[in-house]
């Protein structure tokens, strides 16, 4: 079964904001994408057309996994392929998608995902009818969907073959999956800070280095004057260390902010006279 090509299958409606990316993460991971719909009023269907990707339309009656398995196989597509079948609902997110596919690498012929059983209620898996199950995400081998499409309203899972690798499990949340997040995107002074090192921002180069010198000077000249009672040439040594840290880090300020006026002033010329691409046909 691993060795199957895999084709992806979305079944849903109404999704105009969310079909280009959810076709272009799923083109990444598998040899095929569907599309189902079950009824869109918006462009959905014809966006996912431009894209290339093969739409189908159904009823938005059979979002149950024999109705699905067995409209797959009427549907004249390659039933060599492996079909995970996802039903997009506003509550599901496309961060659950690498779950999903590796689910569907475990080796399992029907592996069915649901979400519209009362959970305050205790429920045998084996005793559930599989035709009354609405799916959340349907993972069919070649045997799962041959299998899977010859049952009817009143079939169970314990009525499914022995053969066959199965598992039905529900789905109560939506995943949760860890978020990892690097410098860049750690917080708004982490973007800020890692901006001012990429692109040696004058208003880091000097001005941060400036405003610690004047600060640190300020603050020593107040000591110098309070600690030293008469003149001599370690006071005046230090009293004139504080003074030229002191202008030293106002330099650098009023450096800092002449800079960054002159490179958004250097900026604007250039994009008025269009210089950037002038300066790209010399080279």
């Amino acid at each position: 079964m691993t060795g199957q090509q895999l084709r992806v299958v979305y079944v849903g409606r109404d999704i105009e904001l969310r079909i280009i990316s959810l076709l272009v993460r799923a083109s990444e991971i598998a040899d095929e994408v569907i599309l189902v719909d079950t009824g869109s009023k918006d462009r959905t269907i014809q966006l996912a057309e431009e894209f290339g990707c093969k739409v189908l339309h159904c009823s938005a009656e059979m979002i149950t996994g024999p109705k699905i398995a067995k409209f797959i196989t009427d549907s004249n597509l390659n039933n060599e392929l492996s079909n995970l079948v996802i039903n997009v609902t506003k509550d599901w997110k496309l961060r659950e998608l690498p779950v999903v596919v590796n689910r569907s690498r475990e080796g399992w012929d029907i592996y069915l995902s649901f979400n519209n059983i009362d959970v305050s209620q205790d429920f045998d898996t084996n005793e559930l009818v599989v035709g009354s199950l609405d799916i959340d995400h349907l993972f069919l081998s070649t045997r799962g969907l041959e299998e899977l499409s010859k049952a009817n309203s009143m079939t169970s899972t314990q009525d499914l073959s022995n053969e066959l690798r199965v598992r039905v499990i529900e789905s109560l949340d939506n995943l949760k999956l860890p978020q990892r997040e690097s410098l860049a995107t750690a917080s708004r002074f982490a973007q800020l800070f890692y901006w001012m090192l990429e692109s040696k921002h004058p208003l880091f180069l000097f001005g941060i280095p400036g405003i610690v010198l004047f600060i640190l000077g300020y603050r020593l000249s107040g000591n110098v004057v309070d600690t030293f009672n008469e003149l001599n040439s370690v006071s005046i040594g230090v009293t004139l260390t504080t003074i030229a840290m002191t202008l030293i880090g106002l330099f650098a300020m009023m450096v800092a902010i002449i800079l960054y006026i002159m490179g958004k002033q250097v900026e604007q010329i250039q994009s008025q006279y269009d210089w950037k691409k002038y300066d790209d046909k010399i080279i």
